[in-house]
């Protein structure tokens, strides 16, 4: 019988520790029930087809929501990442309002390419090619002259380059978010005083404020109320923005941890002459094929994944572009660096309640004419998975001679680590101070689209794509910065970003 004790043990260990993932498994996969008492009412076949016809039929355009846009002002524009997606949409917003194609230019790694920004008005902005990570290239980007009739207008600068690497977060891979997001945003700022500027609004990002999740919950409490992972349902607010900033470590990734380096440096800069701002859009930014959350599943065609159950909230690239003018609609008076919106941030999000990514993986399934797949993963299989991965490209970037003999992770799969389980939880985003009325402190924000709607058009325009070209693949912001990372470590290229598409983007 003592022989046999050993086993009997390891028998038991196991399938204690078994039970363990498996109960882990099932949190992990769920949905708390505050979270489910604040998330929309699933979406239906019927209310999808009902939407998407509506859309094909009259597309929301910008013509469509002109009386939404703030009234034109008469000043010159320069929008970082102007070529991507909120910096694209805010260029499409200033001429809708009448803003002549030569007040605005375009500074960016790339130039333009989506349809609505290579036809029409916009296809007359001028783009200047530049790299923020160098402070020179960034300054004559600036500094490069206008036309002689608009030369002497006052200079707004919407900043909304960056890169975007949600999965990173050791400081032995922060080097390249910390060159674009962190040196980018203090290039920016430096550029847009010696030009002149006088107003800076900035996008940054309401992943700023997430807590990483702590996956591993004690083996008590599995089945006790406080069961859920600790952070697995956060609300996403400013609440951080008035309190020291936190470690490096109490950031979920290296991304959130510069964007909120990059966000105190626009904040602190604002004066008189110089009035300054953020908008923080949660949590996915989307409305383009080339964005990762539409475009990423579109794309993808079979999508495994574990966050069919995840709640989240999200805003469209035309809701996050009108918060920022109704932003600069408020700085551009002289005074208005004392108002209480002057050198802060502000969450915005889509004028809804949150919804489940299963019900977007529904929408793509009911409406797309391209092939649509969703593969269920067990999560605790990908939580294992992620830190084996971690680990094996940690050991790389530590002894560097070991790359010599241990090839590098390629594909989406080197994404999977720890902190993306972070960034696909439960995450709620309150933008209640950006709706407030402007006497009373906010920006009198009001969304042009719903979820469902900016969705679902994201759709209409896949499909009119399909139907009339062969199979089109867009480039997603993160595996367009993972190109441009790997450009950067063979040749002085930097990168000035988008958001969520073209260069990298804004989330």
């Amino acid at each position: 019988m003592t022989e046999n004790l050993p086993s009997f043990v390891a028998a038991v260990f196991v399938a204690l520790l078994l039970l363990y993932f498996l109960r882990l498994n099932q949190l992990l996969g769920g949905t708390p029930d505050a979270v489910e008492s604040c998330s929309m009412p699933r979406w239906t076949a019927r209310l999808l087809r009902d939407t998407y016809d509506r859309l094909e039929a009259a597309p929301i355009t910008t013509h469509s929501y002109a009386s939404r846009i703030p009234r034109a002002l008469q000043r010159r524009y320069v929008v970082t990442g102007g070529s991507g997606l909120v910096g694209g949409y805010i260029v499409l917003q200033l001429l809708e309002r009448g803003q002549p194609p030569e007040t605005i230019r375009i500074v960016d790694l790339y130039p333009p390419s989506r349809d609505d920004m290579v036809n029409g008005p916009a296809s007359k902005v001028e783009f200047v090619q530049a790299d923020i990570s160098s402070d020179e290239a960034t300054k004559r980007a600036f500094a490069k002259p206008w036309p002689a009739e608009y030369r002497r207008l006052p200079l707004t600068v919407f900043h909304t380059a960056a890169v975007i690497v949600p999965s990173d977060r050791s400081k032995l891979e922060s080097g390249f978010c910390e060159s674009v997001n962190v040196r980018g945003t203090r290039n920016v700022v430096d550029a847009a005083r010696t030009a002149g500027g006088d107003i800076l609004i900035s996008t940054t990002s309401a992943s700023i404020s997430i807590r990483p999740v702590q996956l591993w919950v004690a083996p008590y409490k599995l089945w006790s109320p406080s069961k859920w992972p600790r952070y697995f349902f956060q609300v996403l607010d400013t609440a951080d923005f008035w309190k020291p900033l936190r470690t490096r470590a109490e950031y979920y990734a290296n991304y959130p941890f510069t964007k909120a380096i990059a966000e105190r440096i626009v904040c602190q800069a604002n004066s008189k002459d110089f009035r300054t701002g953020c908008i923080r859009p949660a949590n996915g930014v989307y409305g383009h094929p080339t964005d990762n959350t539409v475009g990423g599943p579109l794309n993808m065609g079979i999508l495994p994944t574990w966050t069919s159950e995840i709640v989240q909230s999200f805003a469209h690239g035309i809701n996050t572009a009108i918060a920022h003018l109704d932003f600069e609609a408020i700085l551009a008076s002289p005074d208005s660096f004392k108002l209480p919106q002057a050198g802060r941030p502000f969450t915005i999000t889509d004028p809804n309640l949150p919804i489940r990514y299963g019900d977007l993986y529904f929408l793509i399934k009911t409406l797309a004419i391209t092939r649509f797949r969703v593969i269920p993963l067990p999560p605790i299989v990908m939580v294992l998975l992620s830190y084996v991965i971690e680990a094996y490209t940690l050991l790389r970037l530590k002894w560097p001679w070991l790359q010599w003999v241990l090839p590098p992770i390629v594909g989406d799969i080197k994404h999977l680590k720890p902190a993306i389980f972070s960034i696909c939880s439960h995450l709620i985003a309150c933008n209640d101070e950006a709706s407030k009325p402007v006497a009373l402190g906010g920006l009198g924000y009001a969304g042009v689209l719903t979820t469902l709607e900016g969705m679902t058009q994201e759709v209409v325009e896949w499909n009119h794509v399909h139907r009339t070209a062969k199979k089109v693949r867009f480039q997603s912001s993160v595996s367009l910065a993972d190109e441009i990372q790997k450009a950067t470590s063979t040749s002085n290229i930097g990168d000035v970003g988008h958001e969520e598409h073209g260069y990298v983007m804004m989330n």
